[in-house]
């Protein structure tokens, strides 16, 4: 969630306590407050992009670097000043998560947006892993989610869930979702600083959850610490390309393909269990993981 969404959740929330309050007038004098303050800034914002944009290349080299902030970027959308479109800035978002949807669908292709919905179609399989689902749809939902908040849902091709429908509904901005409070289901963690790229697993500690790093070819790759085969750390365990080894048991997993067990002749194993993948993220704010509820300590 960017920080203009967790501030318009806390006013929204603030002016309906106001409202059921016994004085009426002071709900309407705080929507009205509210109202001329984001008037003003909006006003504000419009006339810095005006002055940046009377200044050529410049002016268009600044507005750039200010887009690439997430504050100043949900700011600019909310009063339709982005100088990008809903369709560029999705198709931007895409690519920065497009390599960690490679290890678990194949890709993702963009179809445009229809009624407010962003249609996407998925490419290749994510090989049997019945988690990669889940992992797919989080990181897409955050994708679109901060980079075009004003969608309303994603409907995806390709992705196949078991009684699940083909529509994965991203729902109101949380600003203004009814419901349980933001946190609630899975959410995302800025890991600490990790430092160059490490030939071998790394660990770090996420909210009390331990979590694995795999660095391939410059992609980083998140699980959760645990052999799917004896439940031992894999911290410890050796990393050759895509091909990480337990360190206890010797089973071997594909950690670009959502931690597909391999057989001795490194082939894949469907008869054995994934390991556990966690949506991954990487973007000016960190490097982010999202850890669903359940695995939370």
């Amino acid at each position: 969630m960017t920080g203009v969404q967790q501030t318009g959740e806390r006013v929204e929330a603030l002016i309906a306590a106001l409202g059921g309050s016994a004085d009426p007038a002071a709900a309407g004098a705080a929507e009205e407050l509210v109202g001329l303050l984001v008037g003003l800034y909006g006003d504000g914002l419009a006339r810095v992009v005006a002055v940046l944009g009377d200044h050529g290349e410049a002016g268009a080299q600044l507005l750039d670097a200010l887009t690439r902030d997430p504050l100043v970027a949900s700011l600019l959308v909310l009063h339709d000043l982005h100088p990008l479109s809903t369709d560029e800035r999705i198709k931007q978002a895409l690519d920065q998560v497009r390599p960690y949807l490679g290890s678990h669908a194949g890709g993702v292709q963009y179809l445009g947006v229809t009624d407010g919905v962003v249609r996407l179609r998925l490419e290749g399989s994510c090989h049997g892993c019945p988690s990669s689902t889940v992992t797919v749809r989080l990181a897409i939902e955050t994708a679109v989610r901060e980079a075009a908040p004003e969608v309303t849902g994603v409907a995806v091709d390709g992705m196949t869930e078991p009684g699940a429908p083909a529509l994965l509904q991203i729902g109101p901005a949380p600003s203004r979702a009814p419901g349980p409070a933001a946190g609630a289901g899975p959410g995302w963690v800025t890991l600490p600083a990790l430092g160059p790229p490490s030939a071998r697993p790394v660990t770090v500690s996420a909210e009390g959850v331990t979590v694995l790093l795999c660095s391939v070819r410059g992609t980083l790759y998140a699980y959760r610490d645990a052999c799917a085969r004896c439940g031992s750390p894999l911290g410890d365990g050796t990393l050759d390309r895509e091909v990480l080894a337990c360190p206890s048991c010797a089973s071997r997993y594909n950690v670009r393909l959502a931690g597909q067990p391999l057989d001795a002749a490194g082939q894949p194993d469907t008869t054995a269990a994934h390991l556990d993948p966690l949506p991954l993220l990487a973007d000016s704010q960190g490097v982010r993981v999202a850890l669903p509820e359940a695995i939370r300590a």
